[in-house]
C-alpha cells in the first residue's frame, strides 16, 4: 500500500483534478492581471471567478472575499487589519487559552504592545467558557477571537452563541442591546478546519471576520481567503502594489488560486456527501481500534459538535512520540496534538488546557482525514496501530 496520509490536519494530497486546473497557469496563463491586454484580462477574469466560488460557498458577497497567499496570512491580515482600525474604540481582546496558534500569536503581540488580553478558559471537551466570555466584555472590547473547529480536539465551538453574547453586551453609552450587533465589537473566526468539512454560512453565523485555507481541503498551498462583512473596517498591513487583492498586496499565485477555486467546487459540489464519508471512516477508525484494544480515552466532544475528519485518542501508557514514529515506519502519517505547536516532549497545551494530565496528552494520537482518505486506507492503519501499541506496551512494562 502507497503511504497512508492521516494527518489532513497539517495539509492535505491536492487532487489531481486541482493540479490539472492549476497545470495552464504555471505554463501559458502565468502573467499578472493588467488592463487593456487580453493576457491581463484573462488573468483578471480566473480572479474573479475564484472569488465568485469562494463567496458562493460561504454565502458571502463577492465584495466581502479578499484573496490570500495562505491561512496564515489572511489571520494576520484579518486579526491585525482590524486591530489597527479600530484601536481608538478601546484596547481590550479576548480570545481562549485553546485557540489556532496564529490567533494566540497574534494576541501576544498585540498584549506586549499595550493590549489587554482576556484568555478564556475552556471545558474537558474543548468548548470554551460562554460565562466567563459574558463577563469578559467590557466597553474597551473591540475584539473577539475563535477557532471554529478546534484543530486539535475536534471540538466544533457554538459561533451563534458567541455572537449573541457580543451583540446582548452593552453599548459604550450604557444601552443594553437586543440582539442587534455591536459595532464596538467585532468577531474573528479562523476556520482553517471547518471549513468544507461543516457547512458555513456566513450570514446565519454573523460573523465578522473569517479565514480558511486551500490546502486543508485537497488544494494547494499558498493560497487562502479572508472574508470580510460590509461594513467592517480593515486597516492596511502589507503595502506595496495591488496586484490580485487590496489588502494582500504583491503578487498570489494565480496557479494557487486556479488551484483553490477547483478544491472548493470539488470539495462542495457534495458537500454534505463528503461529511457524511468523512464521518463514516472516523466512526470505522475508532471502532475497529476499541474492538482490538477496548475502550480508549476519546479527546474532544464526540458526534454532530465534533468535525467529521478529526479523531484524537490517548493510549494508556504508551507515548504518542513512540506510536508515531513506529507508524511513520509502516508509511502512516498521523500527529501527536497541535499540527502546528508540537515541540519536543512538551505536552500539547491544548490537551493540558482541557484537563488532561501528562500522561493523557503524551499518549494522545490524532488522526486526521480527507475526503481521499480510503476505507482500505482506515482498515490497514487500525491493524498496524493495534501493532504498534501492543510493541510499545511489551517494551514498558520490561
Amino acid at each position: 500500500m502507497e503511504r497512508v496520509h492521516l494527518d489532513n490536519c497539517m495539509t492535505t494530497k491536492p487532487d489531481p483534478l486541482v493540479i490539472e486546473a492549476m497545470m495552464p497557469f504555471l505554463t501559458e496563463k502565468y502573467f499578472l492581471p493588467s488592463n487593456f491586454v487580453s493576457t491581463g484580462s484573462n488573468s483578471k477574469k480566473c480572479i474573479q471567478e475564484c472569488k465568485q466560488i469562494v463567496a458562493k460557498s460561504l454565502n458571502a458577497d463577492e465584495s466581502e472575499i479578499h484573496l490570500t497567499s495562505g491561512g496564515t496570512s489572511a489571520n494576520n491580515i484579518g486579526i491585525k487589519g482590524y486591530i489597527m482600525a479600530n484601536a481608538h474604540k478601546g484596547n481590550h481582546i479576548i480570545c481562549s487559552q485553546i485557540d489556532y496558534p496564529d490567533i494566540l500569536t497574534n494576541a501576544a503581540f498585540f498584549e506586549e504592545n499595550g493590549f489587554d488580553v482576556t484568555y478564556l478558559g475552556a471545558d474537558w471537551d474543548g468548548y470554551i467558557d460562554l460565562e466567563k466570555l459574558k463577563s469578559s466584555l467590557r466597553k474597551e472590547t473591540i475584539l473577539v477571537m475563535t477557532t471554529l473547529a478546534n484543530h486539535v480536539l475536534g471540538t466544533i465551538q457554538s459561533i451563534k452563541k458567541i455572537k449573541e453574547i457580543i451583540n446582548c453586551h452593552p453599548s459604550k453609552t450604557g444601552v443594553e442591546m437586543t440582539g442587534s450587533s455591536n459595532s464596538n465589537i467585532a468577531l474573528f473566526v479562523d476556520a482553517g478546519h471547518a471549513y468544507g468539512r461543516m457547512p458555513i454560512d456566513v450570514k446565519e453565523l454573523d460573523v465578522d471576520i473569517l479565514s480558511f485555507s486551500a490546502h486543508k481541503i485537497n488544494g494547494p498551498q499558498g493560497a487562502g481567503a479572508l472574508f470580510v462583512k460590509k461594513g467592517t473596517k480593515i486597516a492596511q498591513t502589507k503595502h506595496g502594489i495591488v496586484r490580485i487583492d487590496n489588502l494582500d498586496t504583491g503578487g498570489i499565485s494565480l496557479a494557487a488560486l486556479a488551484g483553490m477555486a477547483k478544491a472548493i467546487e470539488l470539495q462542495f459540489n457534495d458537500l454534505q456527501g463528503h461529511i457524511d464519508y468523512m464521518r463514516s471512516l472516523q466512526n470505522r477508525l475508532l471502532q475497529g481500534i476499541e474492538e482490538k484494544l477496548g475502550k480508549v480515552l476519546v479527546n474532544g466532544a464526540w458526534g454532530e459538535n465534533r468535525i467529521c475528519h478529526n479523531l484524537n485518542i490517548s493510549i494508556e501508557n504508551v507515548e504518542g512520540e513512540g506510536m508515531m514514529m513506529m507508524l511513520d515506519m509502516f508509511g502512516i502519517n498521523v500527529a501527536t496534538g497541535s499540527a502546528c505547536s508540537s515541540q519536543g516532549l512538551q505536552p500539547n497545551y491544548i490537551m493540558m488546557a482541557t484537563g488532561r494530565n501528562f500522561v493523557q496528552s503524551h499518549g494522545s494520537m490524532k488522526f486526521t482525514l480527507s475526503r481521499l482518505t480510503t476505507q482500505a486506507e482506515i482498515d490497514y492503519t487500525i491493524v498496524k496501530f493495534v501493532e504498534v501499541v501492543g510493541k510499545l506496551r511489551k517494551i514498558t512494562s520490561i
